[in-house]
């Protein structure tokens, strides 16, 4: 019950959430309505931060969602030239985070990263679809047992300004592992073999590593 209402914290909200407890500190000096302004405003950085664990099905014939949110697009298309997946089309199924939403994102699949590309871009409204093209984004091409390939790719919104990537070239991970956060407000594209049949629809809200996208 208590990791319900105190869930743990991702490792970078530890510094944010010091520094919104200093600045409600201050606030409390100065008048007790902007303190309490801070306080909210406290409470929203410890939950914008949280890091719950996740129970995947541990199934790879099953791809599990990257990212907590709203399904916002369902479209089949070019694999990313970035990673040199433009010669192929894969379905792609977008996950839009919002501000209340946790911001960990997991593996869909258990599988080895073959690439990591990082873009800089622009912090347009990351629900539209032109963010997989002009945002600020990191790209991570991996490949599962059976050779497939997939891509997921973190993408700034509106308002975020950073992506962390908390995994590297090379590197094995198991389904619902955590690959890394993005602050504040973002989207998490998965791309995938045309061979998975989907399993979500746009506008369902999905878990990131427990909710079913697709099965092979």
């Amino acid at each position: 019950m208590l990791d319900i209402i105190f869930p743990p914290l991702h490792r970078e909200g530890y510094r944010m959430l010091a520094i919104a407890v200093i600045i409600t500190m201050l606030l409390m000096l100065i008048n007790k309505v902007l303190g309490v302004v801070g306080f909210v405003l406290t409470v929203w950085v410890y939950y914008f931060f949280r890091d719950p664990e996740r129970y995947p099905i541990n199934d790879d014939s099953y791809l599990v969602s990257p990212a907590d949110g709203i399904v916002s697009l369902i479209s089949t298309v070019r694999g990313p030239k970035e990673l040199n997946m433009e010669n192929s089309e894969y379905q792609r199924v977008s996950v839009f985070m919002n501000v209340f939403n946790c911001h960990v994102n997991r593996v869909p699949v258990s599988g080895k990263i073959d690439e990591i590309f990082y873009k800089p871009g622009k912090f347009i409204d990351a629900s539209l679809d032109k963010a997989s093209e002009d945002n600020e984004r990191n790209l991570i091409k991996y490949s599962n047992n059976s050779g497939k390939n997939f891509a997921i790719v973190q993408i700034a919104g509106l308002v975020a300004r950073r992506i962390i990537c908390e995994v590297k070239q090379g590197q094995n991970l198991n389904q619902g592992d955590r690959i890394g956060i993005i602050r504040f407000g973002s989207r998490v594209d998965l791309y995938f073999d045309n061979e998975y049949k989907l399993l979500v629809r746009e506008g369902q809200t999905v878990v990131a590593g427990e909710s079913l996208l697709a099965k092979i």
